[in-house]
């Protein structure tokens, strides 16, 4: 089931909602090789089937350039309990990357951050997970980050060399998109 405009496509779409679908699950676009939206349906049906989506990475660092990193919480589906970039998640149907951006770094951190700078754009692909991703840094934070335990046991600071040796001493304790954040030279970038 896609829904496109105002419209709502496939086999169940006059029979309810799919076994398996939240009746209020957030609804995400689905989009083609070109970020073009095709549709919108429930996140989790975008990952089961592995369809091209929008997601954003929003970096925090403090007034010491070190950058916050969340330590999932251990309930999560991915990469439970493994250290991960400052606040991420997925666009919603509506939203821009940066409204989502803005969104995310509330939710997981519970910071009020209005101004974002876009550090990089990174295509779909299967290392993504098929999502187009928008890398944001929200500057300088002069407030400690708050982690929502939903979605983050704790959080630290770290300096670029303490980074560079837990991706490379420690992978196991990291999620892959940090590792290949750190290793595109992403992180600190500027």
């Amino acid at each position: 089931m896609v829904i496109a405009g105002d419209q709502l496509f496939g086999a169940r779409a006059n029979a309810g909602a799919s076994p398996g679908w939240e009746k209020n699950a957030r609804l995400v676009e689905v989009v083609d090789h070109f970020n073009r939206p095709m549709g919108a349906m429930p996140l989790r049906e975008v990952h089961r089937q592995g369809l091209m989506h929008r997601a954003v990475v929003v970096l925090v660092f403090d007034t010491e350039n070190r950058v916050y990193l969340q330590k999932r919480n251990r309930l999560r589906t991915l990469y439970p309990g493994r250290w991960d970039v400052s606040a991420g998640g997925h666009v919603l149907l509506g939203e821009s990357f940066l409204e989502a951006g803005v969104r995310e770094i509330h939710e997981e951190l519970g910071l009020h951050v209005e101004l974002l700078r876009l550090t990089a754009e990174i295509p779909a692909a299967p290392e993504t997970g098929n999502e187009f991703l928008e890398v944001f840094v929200a500057g300088h934070v002069h407030q400690a980050p708050c982690p929502n335990p939903a979605e983050a046991e704790e959080g630290f600071f770290y300096t670029p060399d303490e980074l560079s040796c837990l991706v490379r001493d420690f992978r196991e304790l990291i999620t892959p998109g940090l590792a290949s954040f750190h290793e595109r030279g992403l992180i600190f970038a500027g």
